[in-house]
């Protein structure tokens, strides 16, 4: 394996050389870099053209390298232990790469990413941290993201009690006039950085919302900012069609959607990291207009035979790590016909490179798909839906909107009937998405790979896991805008206790009960099959209660 991705295309090849081909008598390469709106959308549309800034990011960002390595560096000299980054998907997604694969660097606080309104969530994460010795980063592209602010509040709550200038242990990232910068300057925080506005939110891992972060645990940013320039640069030039690996992967994705619209994406142990990232980029870049390229992500390697015909394979290597297990299983996936692509990084800034690649794969693929690569249609309506079910009573919200069907784990006969049935209901093709409005701790995590696992091995379906509100930001558009072939079986507990958000009249736990149903409604509204189970009490229980109901 070479710098370059190793592609192995299952018999599906002509289709992907003539696609490069096409692309190249059509100047792809050059119309991409002068923003040609047409090569997605036959007329303009918002967030197109406007929302291609992550080109040539990486250029751009070398001037801002200074202040951000600059302020990480007086973070450090200060002795604080711990950053705590509040946001959701494109926000936080790629800091939490940087953390899980990087380290924080000798001397330089750990990161602490917070993505979730699950009650047990933040208080787990309040009690891991020296709240006198930590920096709050709030990050938001809008600066209304609910999540975030209602985050914020309960923190600038906490630091208030501890510090005479709280605003001193805060910093934002988010854009220029946003509420959030209105915000920052009202309260003094210590540093408001504005990234720039042509990127959007899952584009922006080279901009302060991921730099920041990996500043200031010890990253060299500027290293993997060289990485991702001359991926940036190889991709401009003349012919580079046949020469980038972003439009080769772009071509790959595109052209075998057709037929198999699912990638599965395996790493080894040091690169674990990356696919959650990655899975954002695909499913809220694609998933619209009834297309969309489904990520599965650490999904267990199982036999082959499970698998159907609906599916790549990728896998991600880190050089001189093990992976004799993972190179064997593509061999022999590829023995049976199917596709994989497998790509090596030499070290670890590498992700500089493969996060450029990706982007431009992601945008090359909608070109392939017909469909606009910046948007997200489908997500405000669960936004929406949301925010109605916070204002309403809980009597004008049974009296409102789709009815509600929900089964509880206690009355196991009923739930295990209505599971049997959901379940009976699926096609081949169709993908199985796990939406856990649980605490996100490593034990549920156990307990829903087991579930899917269970799952895969009964249904030979594609199975995903997403811990809400988080999907919401990241996978959320696929299953709403994307094909109709998603079966959703959304999770619930009952959280407890309320934990007040300060500043509000509600609690982190009617937040996420409200985010929960304003999605089931979504999902109904959008015509999906979507099922609603309580695990209340013990979470890992019921969730291994539902695996022995499948079979």
């Amino acid at each position: 394996m070479k710098n370059q991705p190793s592609l192995n295309f299952g018999g599906l090849h002509q289709h992907v050389e003539q696609r490069l081909d096409r692309w190249a008598e059509q100047n792809f390469a050059r119309r991409v870099w002068s923003r040609d709106f047409s090569l997605w959308q036959s007329e303009p549309q918002p967030d197109l053209a406007d929302r291609m800034g992550w080109l040539d990011l990486p250029q751009r960002m070398e001037h801002k390298c200074d202040a951000i390595l600059s302020f990480a560096r007086q973070i450090k000299e200060e002795g604080l232990s711990h950053v705590l980054l509040l946001g959701m998907g494109g926000s936080s997604l790629a800091a939490e790469v940087f953390q899980k694969t990087f380290g924080s660097a000798p001397g330089f606080p750990e990161l602490f990413v917070l993505d979730s309104t699950h009650p047990a969530a933040v208080t787990a994460v309040e009690r891991g941290l020296n709240l006198t010795k930590t920096l709050v980063l709030v990050a938001s592209k809008s600066g209304t993201t609910l999540e975030t602010l209602s985050l914020f509040r309960y923190f600038w709550a906490r630091l208030s009690a501890l510090h005479n200038r709280p605003g001193h242990y805060f910093a934002a990232i988010t854009d220029a006039g946003s509420y959030l910068a209105r915000l920052a300057g009202e309260r003094n925080f210590r540093r408001t950085f504005l990234p720039a506005s042509d990127v959007g939110g899952r584009y922006s891992a080279f901009t302060e919302f991921g730099l920041v972060p990996a500043a200031l645990i010890g990253l060299d940013i500027r290293k993997l900012l060289e990485k991702a320039r001359a991926a940036s640069e190889n991709s401009r030039v003349a012919g580079a069609e046949k020469k980038s690996a972003g439009y080769l992967l772009g071509a790959v994705l595109g052209e075998l959607a057709r037929y198999r619209d699912k990638i599965t994406i395996w790493t080894t142990p040091s690169l674990a990291g990356f696919p959650a990232w990655l899975e954002q980029l695909l499913a809220e870049s694609t998933g619209k207009q009834g297309k969309g390229i489904v990520p599965v992500v650490e999904e267990p390697v199982g036999r082959t035979e499970i698998y159907g015909q609906d599916r790549i394979f990728a896998g991600f290597f880190f050089e001189n790590e093990p992976a004799l297990e993972l190179e064997k299983h593509l061999r022999a996936l590829e023995a049976i016909g199917h596709p994989t692509i497998r790509i090596e990084l030499k070290e670890k800034c590498d992700l500089g490179t493969e996060i450029f690649r990706w982007e431009l794969a992601a945008a090359s693929a909608g070109a392939v798909l017909g469909i606009h690569p910046f948007n997200q249609p489908d997500v405000q309506l669960a936004k929406d839906l949301t925010r109605q079910t916070m204002e309403k009573s809980q009597e004008e919200r049974d009296k409102t909107g789709a009815p509600i069907e929900e089964f509880s784990i206690k009355d196991e006969k009923t739930c295990a009937a209505a599971l049997r049935n959901f379940l009976s209901a699926a096609s081949p093709g169709d993908y199985i998405a796990l939406q856990a409005y649980l605490p996100p701790t490593q034990e549920n995590t156990r307990a829903l790979r087991m579930l899917g696992d269970t799952l895969l091995e009964n249904t030979r379906l594609a199975t995903t896991l997403g811990f809400g509100p988080r999907y919401l930001h990241s996978t959320g558009q696929l299953h709403k805008g994307g094909p109709n072939t998603v079966l959703a079986l959304q999770i619930i507990d009952r959280p407890e206790p309320h934990l007040p958000i300060p500043e509000t009249d509600y609690t982190f736990a009617s937040l996420i009960e409200a985010q929960a149903l304003g999605d089931y409604r979504a999902l109904r509204e959008r015509d999906r099959r979507v099922l609603r189970i309580t695990v209340s009490g013990n979470a890992i229980e019921g969730v291994k209660t539902l695996a022995g109901f499948i079979g």
